[in-house]
């Protein structure tokens, strides 16, 4: 199929949800061969639904959910859903936005396969969902503290693990680093020296 017929597919594909969705949807972007739709996050398991029983595109195929995190918005969070209409070969993005204290209706009464994913999302980015029946950690471990995959999650954590031998048991502790982080400027392998290395100045007077 060339890239001509790919966009006049994916213009009709944008024109039909239009108007399936309604006023549920916020916008629609054709890019990099793909179209992406963004809709209020209140009616998102609607919106889903409509999409999966709509009669001519039949988007029953459910391939995953993530989220992403922005933390300069005000809703910092997209919820990342993509389709799969499997009679026609085509797949859709669906994308909400959320903050950290409202929750997005969970899909897993309109694609089961959704528990998981929305159980991932919640541990490793905090977003909430209304509805799911297990809410819980499902990569970290008990008792982890905070979202690892927000952007403003610091890279050593916040506890780190060892195992006791008085105890014998696994203890939690807060985060004692050996030394600080460096910072290296890739101009020579031999830093910290106190003098320059031949070459050296050539590599600084081009930065």
């Amino acid at each position: 199929m060339t890239q001509v017929s790919d966009t006049t597919a994916l213009g009709a594909l944008e024109a039909h949800v239009r108007q399936i969705l309604g006023d549920a949807l916020r916008s629609a972007t054709i890019a990099f061969g793909d179209l992406t739709l963004v809709v209020e996050r209140e009616s998102w398991r609607e919106a889903v639904t409509a999409l999966r029983d709509d009669g001519h595109y039949r988007f029953v195929s459910f391939i995953d959910l993530c989220g992403v995190d922005y933390p300069s918005r005000e809703r910092r969070f997209d919820v990342v859903l993509h389709l799969l209409s499997p009679s026609r070969n085509i797949r859709l993005r669906v994308k909400c936005e959320t903050d950290e204290r409202n929750p997005v209706p969970s899909l897993i009464d309109v694609f089961p396969a959704a528990n998981w994913f929305e159980r991932e999302a919640y541990d490793l980015y905090g977003i909430l969902f209304s509805g799911h029946p297990d809410l819980r950690r499902i990569l970290t471990d008990y008792g982890f503290e905070g979202h690892p995959l927000r952007k403003d999650f610091p890279l050593t954590g916040f506890v780190e693990v060892r195992y006791d031998e008085a105890q014998g048991r696994v203890v939690y502790e807060p985060v004692k680093l050996t030394q600080e982080f460096r910072n290296f400027d890739f101009l020579s392998p031999w830093e910290g020296t106190d003098y320059v290395l031949p070459g050296d100045e050539k590599a600084a007077g081009r930065s």
